[in-house]
């Protein structure tokens, strides 16, 4: 299931992408995500942390830098994982690009969320949900972050790495569920012509 989102910042593009030459940094963005170790240049080891409601999954796992273009100002970026209490994998490939805008900088972001065994039986809708608004909170992190790099704050205090959880989570995913419902079922019906 793939979401694709475009975030401005005021910062500019050297910047934005001096950031994302740091996965640490692009990693404490990630709501949930922590890295324990960095195996070598590309590869790194950590943990997600999601829990919506009731649904708690604790997925442990690697991240690989796949592909990096300095002079495009792309990266893309596989993880893989396995839930801690064997209810199944989930792997996830984060792609960025980072251009020029009116404002300093835009970053267009993608997510592909796929969850395998136990775990995938919260369905594609909810899945779908979940991952956007993984990624409207990666793009609020990410403001945040460069924000307090630029003040000369402490980076880690602007986006604490906590799981991504809580009410609002949930109450987000849940609403973007019901819209799509909504739109299933009540906008107007429209017949598609007959072939002769």
């Amino acid at each position: 299931m793939k979401i694709t989102s475009q975030i401005e910042v005021a910062q500019s593009p050297d910047v934005v992408w001096e950031l994302f030459s740091d996965i640490p940094q692009v990693a404490a963005c990630l709501p949930g995500t922590s890295l324990t170790s960095q195996e070598s240049d590309t590869r790194y080891t950590g943990e997600v942390v999601i829990k919506a409601g009731p649904v708690r999954m604790e997925f442990a796992g690697a991240a690989e830098i796949q592909s990096r273009d300095d002079r495009e100002r792309t990266i893309q970026v596989e993880a893989s994982g396995a839930d801690r209490k064997g209810r199944g994998q989930a792997t996830l490939l984060l792609g960025a690009a980072v251009a020029p805008s009116a404002k300093g900088s835009l970053v267009d972001v993608s997510m592909d969320l796929a969850l395998s065994g136990a775990a995938a039986q919260f369905g594609r809708g909810l899945v779908a949900d979940v991952t956007a608004v993984l990624l409207d909170q990666f793009g609020t992190n990410l403001q945040a972050r460069l924000d307090a790099i630029a003040s000369g704050a402490d980076p880690d205090v602007a986006t604490a790495a906590k799981p991504a959880s809580g009410t609002s989570f949930a109450m987000q995913a849940t609403r973007r569920g019901l819209a799509r419902t909504f739109r299933r079922f009540f906008l107007p019906y429209e017949p598609q012509p007959t072939r002769r």
